[in-house]
């Protein structure tokens, strides 16, 4: 069963933490700042923490955003529950649905330094409420 929660952590230490317990080492990072953006990177880029950013394997993406003095960490994992995570809706049944995709090539025009993708190949996860079919999230996969 698919799971689909959500977490406050307090500091960027704990953030660090959290990513490094939930996601091991088999993982990409995505990391958003408002002048720039990471591209996809295999490790923590050393300027992190930043104000949003997504790592992702090939079950789960974490997603997070500055709020406050901490961070709302979103979770998105095709097989468990993750511990620590409250559902963002008990009574919803999430189902995924895996789609392939494409990294936009560094000649792109509409990103003005191009996006690295640094040979990482990925896909898109939808998640879907089961019983209205509304695809809620779309999650990036490391194949």
């Amino acid at each position: 069963m698919s799971f689909v929660g959500t977490k406050m952590v307090g500091t960027s230490e704990e953030l660090k933490t959290l990513l490094n317990q939930i996601m091991g080492d088999n993982r990409c990072f995505f990391l958003r700042w408002p002048h720039k953006v990471s591209g996809l990177c295999r490790e923590l880029p050393k300027d992190f923490p930043s104000p949003e950013g997504q790592v992702f394997n090939g079950d789960r993406e974490l997603r997070w955003q500055a709020q406050g003095q901490g961070y709302s960490v979103l979770a998105l994992s095709s097989t468990d529950d993750i511990t620590g995570f409250e559902p963002i809706d008990s009574e919803t049944e999430w189902v995924t649905c895996d789609r392939e995709a494409q990294v936009y090539p560094s000649t792109e025009t509409r990103f003005p330094k191009g996006l690295a993708a640094n040979g990482i190949d990925i896909g898109q996860r939808y998640f879907q409420d089961k019983q209205t079919a509304t695809v809620h999230f779309v999650a990036l996969v490391k194949r």
